[in-house]
């Protein structure tokens, strides 16, 4: 076998990359680190990178509040807002992709350019019509948001799957007296399951993430992890020890399944109009 070459550019990149994945590690390393310091070896200067780890932080954040609560209510507003985007977004990719109007790119364009306004700018009438709506702190008010937020990502990725499916599949299924949901639910979806996969991945993980709703339109009853880890921060400071232990046990979950599931999300990430 031929030894490879290492050229100065290849170890350049190399080294490069490597730089890249540590300055991106070190906050989830430094974050791993603290969570299993005491208050007081959290804040000691210089930081201590050898001490005894303990499980104190752990335990203190299960006793002053309900983490499975917390946790619940993250897996259902974003599983459900994830289903519930899917299940609109393919039946409109699956119109725009194979039934082009006039104005099919206007309206994809339009979609689009939703997700450049700040999300503080709808801040006000959202609350007031979760509010009047009796739905503030409920998993509801947040599965609304969240398959709403998330709505315009999904359309713009199936409908990029989609374009790649060959028009003479569905043509063919036509002329064998397909309608028009037979052809969607029998032919496009089978043939359309990886991008649909990849999407939902995608946009489970951004539903898990998403903070700045949770914050604001719930609290204990329907709050989600994000919910319970800003409850560390107080007027007396930072609780560091525990505001670590509460965000490693918040995104312990879904970065396991990130790992599991990379090859799909960089997929999504990396397919047609997001590419």
């Amino acid at each position: 076998m031929r030894a490879p070459t290492y050229t100065p550019a290849l170890l350049l990149r190399t080294a490069a990359a490597w730089a890249v994945a540590l300055l991106l590690f070190f906050p989830l390393g430094w974050m791993l680190l603290t969570a299993f310091k005491t208050e007081l070896q959290a804040i000691n200067v210089p930081p201590l990178l050898f001490f005894e780890p303990t499980l104190e932080n752990f335990h203190e954040v299960q006793e002053r509040s309900d983490y499975l609560l917390y946790a619940k209510n993250s897996l259902i507003t974003s599983v459900v807002s994830t289903l519930l985007g899917l299940m609109i977004a393919a039946p409109s990719a699956y119109a725009m992709a194979f039934f082009k109007g006039r104005w099919t790119k206007d309206i994809l364009m339009w979609m689009l350019s939703t997700k450049m306004m700040p999300a503080v700018g709808a801040l006000v009438p959202v609350y007031v019509l979760a509010q009047k709506a009796h739905l503030l702190d409920t998993q509801l008010a947040l599965i609304i948001v969240f398959t709403l937020s998330n709505l315009p990502i999904m359309v713009w990725m199936l409908y990029s799957y989609f374009k790649e499916i060959p028009h003479e599949i569905l043509e063919a299924a036509r002329m064998d007296g397909a309608t028009l949901w037979q052809e969607f639910r029998l032919v496009l979806l089978p043939l359309g399951m990886g991008g649909l996969a990849s999407t939902g991945l995608l946009c489970l993980v951004l539903a898990w993430n998403e903070a700045f709703w949770s914050l604001n339109l719930t609290a204990a009853k329907g709050g989600t992890l994000a919910t319970l880890i800003a409850s560390y921060s107080s007027p007396e400071g930072l609780f560091w020890a525990k505001l670590s232990a509460a965000s490693l046990m918040a995104i312990a979950p879904i970065v396991v399944f990130g790992w599991f599931s990379q090859k799909q999300l960089v997929q999504g990430l990396t397919f047609g109009a997001v590419k």
